[in-house]
């Protein structure tokens, strides 16, 4: 009788790709999946998954853990929600190639895109890489709790090869697109994912000023991606503002149909274009109609900010006296603004210099809810922070402050920002429906003070699935992983078959649920981040080897730097 290394006992295995749930034993040796069946041989070590589903560890395909995955083993908050492997490197920032000169520069890039402080950057970065291969092998000193797969970013190639001028956000000359043509190809051969690039106004430095890629010209975007012809399938992503959606979606589709790539994009409705999103959808289609294989990534929910005292933001922050003691630890701000003649003095002032964010959106109360004990991420109008303050007779600054004060000064309130129209989450359920989509944009590693988002694959589930019966679990879990897997050429990975990599997780689909964020205080330089917890996760399985039970790291850390294309 066959002995496994592992196995996993008399779960409802749901498998990835789509089919039917069955009951059976997965026995796994050598990092791989060694057998499904009933009554299979003993395993060295047992999951007893009796009642319990198990799924393919989730392919998470937007992240940037760039920074944090060279001082920390764990990519959390991702991996708290069942990620075996995250791709790293969206949006065209990150950190390699970078020539010494220019480490500031990038950290001020990643600041202002991704908000991670750069105090936590210049203490975290060992800077023991120049190139982009040289990057791939510096990542691949550490062991980690997941696989990392990682893009080459427009926003480093620009700076490395045009310097100032980049930064200038002049137009490339043919030796510069030449040049990070080069750099694009290297990068592919040590095993990049693909190249990816930002064309947004929401994107700036920590100086607020625009990012080098932004609105560089078509033909930069195309001469540069011409790279990709030499590792077909390899990915190609961008975000944009789609001003002029004919012609940006026309270079998307040329790269991708020139190179052989595989074209993927940020797909979000906003209050300004509320219905843009159906027109780009419209291009998505047509392109994949004409052989240009393009994937969206849609979120499960809207993207929020979440605003508290220990965040990054909150409505009263840029006021002189909170601004006074903004300094000191929480409890000893709780405890004086509390004080009845302190409250009284920040409700009566105006903000001094306030952040951009702040000036739009820091006074939208009809947009503002409470977060509470058990997140709801599709709240309902009339539980607004206005609303409440309305039915209680109360100004809404007034009923605000008391909200921040809640739970000694954790307390959150979230912000929805983009996909929310009401609680139905009707246009949501359009995109993740929609067969050229994948649930994406969890954003782990980033917005590190304000949005904590990468729990979307848990929600995906409890809400969609188990909740509004949107999705059988069958098509959610195949959501997860299967389809991302192979948008990343990932074929080893995604199911639960003989053969493939044995990432697995095993879950009380019942009991899954999202803990509130909270705030830790764990990044170098004593930096902060908001994490996220869940219940449900019984086991965490990469290549074999069992990371997590019930949320608790067991000390195994097998995860790897995966280099291009996975064969299956």
């Amino acid at each position: 009788m066959s002995v496994f290394d592992l196995v996993v006992r008399g779960g409802a295995i749901v498998d990835g790709t789509g089919g039917a749930i069955r009951d059976a034993d997965v026995g796994i040796t050598g990092g791989r999946i060694a057998g499904i069946g009933l009554d299979l041989g003993a395993g060295r070590e047992e999951i007893d998954a009796r009642g319990l589903i198990v799924t393919p560890g989730f392919v998470d395909v937007h992240t940037h853990y760039d920074g944090q995955a060279m001082w920390d083993d764990r990519l959390q908050p991702s991996t708290q929600h069942g990620a075996s492997t995250v791709v790293s490197g969206n949006c065209g920032v990150g950190f390699a190639p970078c020539r010494p000169e220019d480490h500031a520069a990038l950290i001020s890039l990643m600041e202002g895109v991704e908000d991670i402080p750069g105090a936590v950057m210049a203490e975290g970065l060992s800077w023991n890489w120049e190139t982009f291969p040289q990057y791939l092998d510096a990542l691949g000193q550490r062991c980690r709790d997941a696989d990392l797969a990682a893009f080459i970013p427009h926003g480093p190639v620009r700076v490395y090869v045009m310097g100032e001028r980049a930064i200038a956000r002049q137009a490339a000359t043919p030796d510069d697109i030449a040049a990070m043509r080069l750099l694009v190809s290297e990068a592919l051969k040590a095993g990049a994912a693909g190249f990816s690039t930002s064309r947004t106004l929401a994107h700036r430095t920590a100086a607020g000023e625009l990012t080098p890629t932004y609105n560089a010209a078509h033909a930069e975007l195309v001469g540069v991606a011409q790279a990709l012809s030499a590792a077909p399938g390899a990915a190609f992503q961008m975000i944009t503002d789609w001003d002029d959606l004919d012609a940006e979606f026309a270079a998307l589709t040329q790269i991708v149909r020139d190179t052989g790539a595989q074209g993927t994009f940020t797909l979000l409705q906003n209050d300004l274009k509320p219905g843009q999103w159906r027109d780009v959808v419209a291009h998505l289609d047509a392109a994949n109609a004409a052989g240009a294989p393009i994937t969206a990534q849609a979120i499960a929910r809207p993207i929020g900010v979440l605003m508290g005292l220990d965040a990054s933001m909150h409505t009263f922050r840029f006021r002189p006296t909170y601004k006074a003691m903004a300094h000191l630890p929480l409890a000893e701000k709780v405890r004086r603004m509390r004080n009845p003649a302190i409250k009284a003095a920040i409700l009566a002032e105006q903000d001094e210099n306030p952040h951009i964010f702040m000036q739009y959106f820091g006074q939208r109360f009809d947009r503002f809810f409470e977060l509470g004990a058990d997140p709801a991420y599709l709240p309902d109008m009339h539980d607004s922070i206005v609303a409440r303050a309305q039915a209680q007779g109360r100004d809404p600054f007034d009923y605000l402050y008391d909200v921040l004060l809640g739970d000694e000064g954790r307390a959150l309130v979230y912000l929805p920002i983009t996909n929310f129209t009401d609680a139905t989450g009707e246009t949501i359920l359009a995109m993740l429906r929609h067969p050229h989509t994948v649930p994406a944009l969890g954003d782990g590693g980033a917005h590190v003070g304000t949005i904590c988002d990468a729990s979307v694959s848990t929600y995906l589930l409890t809400e969609w699935v188990r909740r509004r019966g949107a999705f059988s679990l069958e098509a959610a879990v195949q959501r997860l992983t299967q389809k991302p897997a192979q948008l990343f050429r990932l074929h080893d990975r995604g199911v639960i078959a003989p053969g493939m990599k044995a990432d697995l997780n095993v879950i009380d689909f019942d009991g899954l649920a999202i803990a509130p964020p909270r705030m830790a205080h764990d990044l170098p330089a004593g930096g902060k981040r908001l994490l996220q917890a869940a219940r449900g996760y019984r086991a965490q399985v990469v290549s074999g080897a069992v990371t997590y039970r019930d949320g608790v790291a067991t000390g195994a850390l097998p995860g790897k730097v995966v280099r291009g294309r996975q064969a299956a």
